[in-house]
């Protein structure tokens, strides 16, 4: 039985927060063997069958793989790119590249999603820096996330921290959503915006929060593949994500493997 708030927002009871949980971790766990392996002459197909073989070890499905006809485990977003690269054997990782890497599995009918910008060996330290600018601004949208804030205080999170950092591009039309019973279900999240508006968060929300940032100017187009997003001016975007349900004790980060413990607690200090 699953329960909705007046807004159609899916609401978990603790028993399924705890199988969300479960998901999450195989994501979790997935990602970090995943970080682990990237190295200069890989090709993103050889992480794609990593990951396919990390989730369906522990029991799981891989999420992407067939939704809406997406070929692959994983989004590999390398450098320009900056979602929803499809992974295949044309283009060997390079000293110097991020790639972005974008994972789902589901366990027991639950969904978990995350991603994390990687450096291939030694990168520019402007690459360095932008991932770090956008790692950080995912947690302070996922600091947001107590009972009583609104939506929208995620994105306004995210933008103020970015902006705070300088001159980057927000792309407008990506952001987070919902997760549950689904990888995408409602609501959809801005990486943006006013604080204070949308519905307020409830105890037993989960949420997917996914800033991505690039190091020019916002604007994107979709390449020929129908899938693959890149920057208009070719300038690197990073990517980061994690799964997060609001619980009475605060933000419980799904994918992360201590919960989110350590980064909160830095926020909080």
């Amino acid at each position: 039985m699953f329960k909705r708030n007046r807004h159609g927002i899916q609401i978990k009871s603790p028993e399924q927060l705890e199988k969300m949980r479960a998901a999450g971790l195989v994501v979790g766990r997935t990602l970090d063997l995943l970080k682990r392996s990237v190295e200069p002459g890989m090709t993103p197909l050889d992480l794609d069958g990593i990951a396919e073989k990390a989730i369906r070890d522990e029991g799981a499905i891989p999420s992407f793989k067939g939704y809406q006809g997406f070929p692959a485990t994983i989004c590999a977003s390398v450098n320009e790119e900056v979602v929803h690269g499809i992974p295949t054997d044309a283009r060997k990782l390079r000293e110097g590249d991020i790639i972005s890497i974008d994972c789902g599995a589901i366990l027991d009918g639950w969904h978990g999603d995350s991603a994390v910008t990687v450096p291939v060996g030694e990168v520019d330290p402007k690459l360095t820096e932008l991932m770090r600018i956008t790692e950080e601004a995912m947690w302070r949208g996922i600091a947001a996330l107590s009972v009583g804030r609104h939506l929208s205080d995620i994105g306004h999170e995210v933008e103020r921290y970015v902006k705070s950092q300088g001159r980057f591009g927000i792309p407008p039309e990506y952001g987070g959503h919902g997760i549950g019973t689904e990888m995408h279900m409602d609501p959809w999240i801005a990486n943006h915006g006013r604080p204070g508006r949308g519905p307020v968060l409830e105890e037993g929300m989960c949420l997917a929060v996914e800033p991505m940032v690039n190091l020019g100017t916002e604007r994107t187009r979709v390449l020929s593949d129908d899938w693959t997003v890149v920057t208009i001016d070719g300038k690197p975007s990073a990517h980061f994500e994690h799964s997060v349900a609001v619980t009475h004790n605060g933000p419980w980060v799904l994918t992360a493997l201590d919960g989110g413990k350590e980064r909160l607690a830095h926020l909080q200090d």
